[in-house]
């Protein structure tokens, strides 16, 4: 190695330890790129903005339906079992002229989802983002279209032949029961004697806002199991625990619910309560006490004794079942983890009492 060769080498060393030693400058957050904003900006709005391309016959979404919908909503859209009806209380008449009739004159008690919704991008949208309920945005685009082709079809708004594509929706949204039963001639409160229902986004030196609540008719407040639990395991969890009686006033109910005691430390199920809460189990099943499906109480009487019934549970489990139980079918959970089904089925065959 020539005498010039090694000079440079030993600038080069010391450059590396000097920047070696120099702490990085901190730097703000970038800008997202148009490619991830464009993963976050999936609504689809009712002049169908927001709507890609696609298609699916009422044909092919009956087949998806069976497959991934009914076990919670019914052959035909109409179960009242798991989730409250979807299909049903719409006429012929109420097709032509754009509002559902027993909306006003109360003829039908039981509102459904046909009967309520004004366009077909508030369906399209919600199916796309949170159906099925065990694996929310698992269904393709083309299946999306497919599944409300054949819900509007159930309600007699389209026909048996009817294709649903972005170029064809505006047809379907044309056929809508209830097309005209959004009116802003009201809202939740007035504003100089006019009803607010048009909001003026502030950007900058915005005033306080006002803070919204709802709260649940104290009949209706468990109507539907304890909501606290029927969560799933992925997003913001939220939830009131239904079983408690509501606040006495609306700053209680608006302060964090206070933490629980922690369980004693060999409490039995102390690992595996929250999969069963987090993974919607406890939304159809209780310890004790039958909601939708069985107590797991009632699945480790059955099965007692049985050494096999760890495998078959843990399949039934994983691939959905059917009949075991009654008429209601137990969706696939095949999300899950086959190291955390074999923890929740150990412990139901072995913990309730």
């Amino acid at each position: 190695m020539s005498r010039s060769t090694k000079a440079a080498l030993a600038l080069a060393i010391v450059v590396l330890l000097l920047n070696a030693g120099a702490a990085p400058a901190s730097k703000p957050g970038r800008t997202a790129t148009a490619q991830e904003v464009a993963a976050w900006d999936i609504d689809v709005r009712p002049d169908f903005t927001g709507l890609p391309k696609g298609s699916g016959s009422v044909l092919t979404g009956q087949a998806v339906w069976e497959g991934k919908c009914a076990s919670c909503h019914g052959t035909f859209g109409e179960s009242n079992e798991v989730f409250t009806p979807l299909i049903g209380g719409t006429t012929a008449e109420d097709v032509a002229k754009g509002r559902v009739a027993s909306l006003v004159n109360g003829r039908q008690p039981q509102k459904t989802t046909l009967m309520k919704v004004a366009t077909v991008s508030t369906l399209w949208d919600y199916i796309n983002r949170a159906m099925p309920w065990t694996a929310p945005k698992s269904l393709t685009t083309d299946e999306v279209y497919a599944v409300t082709a054949y819900m509007l079809n159930m309600g007699e708004v389209v026909a048996d032949d009817f294709v649903l594509s972005d170029q064809t929706m505006a047809q379907a949204q044309q056929r809508m029961p209830n097309r005209n039963g959004m009116v802003t001639s009201h809202g939740l409160w007035d504003v100089k004697g006019k009803p607010d229902v048009k909001s003026v986004a502030c950007m900058k030196n915005c005033p306080v806002e006002a803070s919204v609540r709802s709260s649940l008719p104290e009949a209706a407040r468990n109507a539907h199991g304890n909501l606290a639990q029927q969560t799933r395991g992925f997003g913001a969890t939220r939830g009131v625990d239904t079983t408690q009686p509501a606040p006495a006033s609306r700053l209680a109910s608006a302060a964090p619910a206070p933490a629980p005691a922690p369980a004693p430390a060999d409490a039995p199920g102390k690992a595996v309560l929250p999969l069963l809460e987090q993974n919607a189990c406890m939304a159809c099943h209780a310890v004790d006490t039958k909601i939708v499906g069985p107590s797991f109480k009632a699945v480790r009487e059955k099965y007692m004794g049985d050494g096999a019934a760890a495998t078959r549970l843990a399949d039934k489990v994983k691939k959905g079942s059917n009949g075991a139980w009654g008429p209601i079918p137990m969706p696939p959970q095949g999300h899950l983890k086959d190291a955390d089904i074999a923890a929740m089925v150990g412990w139901i065959l072995a913990t309730p009492k």
